[in-house]
C-alpha cells in the first residue's frame, strides 16, 4: 500500500523520515474515516531506478532514478513500513515516499541498496559514456528530423511557386506578352547559382551593373538559407543538447552522496491502530 509522498527539507535523516511518516499516517487515518482506501501499488526495482506502478494497468505513477535516492529506511518494530527520500527531477525538491508492505520492508530497502551499488558500479565502469552517447544520439536524431521537416517545407514552397509560374505563363502566352526565357536562367528568371563561378561583371538586362556580392567568410561555410551544414561526424560538444553535461554532473553528484540505509522506529503515532 502506498501511503503517499510528502516534501521534506533534507535529503537524509531519521527525524526527517519519521516526521514524514507521522504526517502520512495521520492523513491515512483521516482518509479511512472518510471511507477512502489506501491505494495498492507495484514496485519495480532495478539498476535504472524504482518504479511505482498501478498493479492492474501497469501504468507508471512515479519513476525514481537511483542516483536521486539518498535515504532509505524501514521500521524495525513494524515490519510493514518502509520509506525512501528521492529528489524530484522537475522541481528538485526532496520527496519522502512511504509504503506499507506485507512484512517485507527490510527486504525491500536492502534490495534498493543493492540496486544502488550495482548502478553506481556500472556508472563508474562506463565513465558516464553510456548516458552521454544516448543523449548525443537523441540530439542528433532530433536535429535530423528538424532538417528533414524544414527540407520538406522548402520543397513544397518551391513546388507551389513553380506551379504558380506555369499558370501565369499559360495565361499570358496567347497574348504574346511573355518573352521566351533564356535557357541560361531558371524558372525565376535568375542566373543559376554556382559556388565555383567567380563574381560576374555581366550587366543585367537593363544595362546596369549588378551590386557587388559580399564576400563569404571562409571560416564558416553556410548553405543557401544561411544555416551551417549539418555533419554528424564533425559536431562539437556545443552542438549537442545543453543538458548532457549537467545530466552527467547530476548523476555523479547523486552517486557520490551515496544511499544511506537505516533501520528506525516509525510507530510513534498512537492513532496507528490496525483494524
Amino acid at each position: 500500500q502506498f501511503l503517499g509522498s510528502t516534501e521534506v527539507e533534507q535529503p537524509k535523516g531519521t527525524e526527517v523520515v519519521r516526521d514524514a511518516v507521522r504526517k502520512l499516517k495521520f492523513a491515512r487515518h483521516i482518509k479511512k474515516s472518510e471511507g477512502q482506501k489506501t491505494p495498492k501499488v507495484e514496485l519495480q526495482i532495478s539498476i535504472y531506478g524504482v518504479k511505482i506502478l498501478d498493479p492492474k494497468t501497469k501504468e507508471v505513477q512515479h519513476n525514481c532514478q537511483l542516483h536521486r535516492i539518498s535515504f532509505c529506511a524501514d521500521d524495525k518494530t513494524d515490519k510493514r513500513i518502509f520509506t525512501f527520500i528521492c529528489k524530484d527531477s522537475e522541481s528538485n525538491k526532496h520527496l519522502c515516499y512511504v509504503f506499507d508492505s506485507e512484512k517485507c520492508a527490510e527486504e525491500i530497502t536492502l534490495t534498493i541498496g543493492q540496486a544502488f551499488d550495482l548502478a553506481y558500479r556500472k556508472f563508474l565502469e562506463s565513465g558516464g559514456k553510456d548516458v552521454e552517447t544516448r543523449k548525443q544520439i537523441a540530439g542528433l536524431q532530433k536535429r535530423i528530423q528538424e532538417l528533414e521537416t524544414e527540407n520538406t517545407e522548402l520543397k513544397n514552397k518551391v513546388h507551389d511557386l513553380e506551379n504558380q509560374l506555369r499558370i501565369t505563363q499559360v495565361h499570358a502566352s496567347p497574348a504574346g506578352s511573355v518573352t521566351p526565357k533564356s535557357p541560361s536562367t531558371d524558372i525565376f528568371d535568375m542566373v543559376p547559382f554556382s559556388p565555383m563561378s567567380p563574381q560576374s561583371s555581366t550587366p543585367t538586362r537593363n544595362g546596369t551593373q549588378p551590386p557587388p556580392v559580399p564576400s563569404r567568410s571562409t571560416e564558416i561555410k553556410r548553405d543557401l538559407f544561411g544555416a551551417e551544414p549539418f555533419d554528424p561526424f564533425s559536431c562539437g560538444a556545443g552542438d549537442f543538447p545543453p543538458d548532457i553535461q549537467s545530466k552527467l554532473d547530476e548523476m555523479q553528484e547523486g552517486f557520490k552522496m551515496g544511499l544511506t540505509l537505516e533501520g528506525t522506529v516509525f510507530c510513534l503515532d498512537p492513532l496507528d491502530s490496525r483494524c
